[in-house]
């Protein structure tokens, strides 16, 4: 299995606009962090968690011209909005493409979008053509040569969905875990980990928050995603424990 990070930053990606603070004027590539998303491939599939709203230059950047089907973690505009770039795939494709969320977050979703839904007549390809399915948390699927499990987390007052891949999990927008949540993310190699910034925040996961579960989990590897611009990468590097590092755009993780 491979993981590509295509992005990592929150919502207001880094720069964040008008800012200039150290880090919004760096010059360290990896401090430049498009809207949070990844892509697992295993086999001949290849999926995205989320469509953000730097998704075209995401999948520029990767080299994307076919995705099999998008997960969700939830309706968030920093995790959907940039669902029309889907388009583009699927002229390349000439195919409908899967997109799977839980039911609460698929409703808004297809309520938002509903035009990216709808059935394509002839092969125009003018927007996006997408075909709308919901799990359940908890209950594993298989998405062509992907097997994974999505769970529920607490995200300040609503809920969002965090996914196991096999040795493999990937929890952003997270500030807390129920127990069966924790139940799910056991043995685990990798962890892909929301952390927002230094200080607590109301809906995110922050650095002391982030390396407790660390802790308690104990995968081999972990990576922080959903980084402001409170974090400067190389500074952050050097304050984090062994087998602890930011994540950035690009980088490619294999299992």
């Amino acid at each position: 299995m491979k993981i590509t990070v295509l992005g990592c930053g929150t919502s207001s990606g880094v720069p964040a606009l008008g800012c200039d603070c150290a880090v919004c004027q760096s010059k360290d590539p990896r401090n430049r962090r498009r809207r949070v998303s990844i892509m697992v491939e295993q086999g001949a599939t290849r999926l995205i968690v989320d469509t953000s709203p730097d998704l075209r230059a995401q999948l520029l950047e990767a080299n994307v011209t076919h995705i099999d089907a998008v997960l969700y973690s939830h309706a968030h505009a920093d995790h959907v909005h940039g669902i029309d770039d889907l388009r583009s795939v699927n002229f390349n494709m000439r195919r409908e493409i899967d997109v799977w969320g839980s039911e609460p977050t698929m409703d808004i979703v297809q309520e938002r979008f509903g035009y990216a839904f709808r059935p394509m007549k002839g092969d125009i390809w003018s927007r996006p053509s997408l075909t709308p399915h919901s799990f359940q948390h908890g209950e594993a699927i298989e998405i062509g040569d992907v097997a994974l499990t999505p769970f529920d987390q607490i995200h300040g007052r609503s809920l969002s969905s965090g996914f196991r891949f096999g040795d493999a999990a990937y929890c952003t927008d997270v500030k807390e875990f129920p127990d069966h949540a924790f139940d799910a993310l056991k043995g685990i190699k990798l962890w892909i980990i929301d952390c927002v910034g230094y200080h607590e925040h109301p809906t995110h996961a922050h650095l002391d928050l982030t390396l407790e579960w660390i802790a308690r989990i104990k995968p081999e590897r972990a990576v922080l995603t959903h980084m402001s611009h409170q974090f400067d990468y190389k500074k952050l590097c050097a304050q984090l424990p062994e087998g602890v590092e930011p994540g950035y755009d690009g980088l490619v993780l294999e299992l």
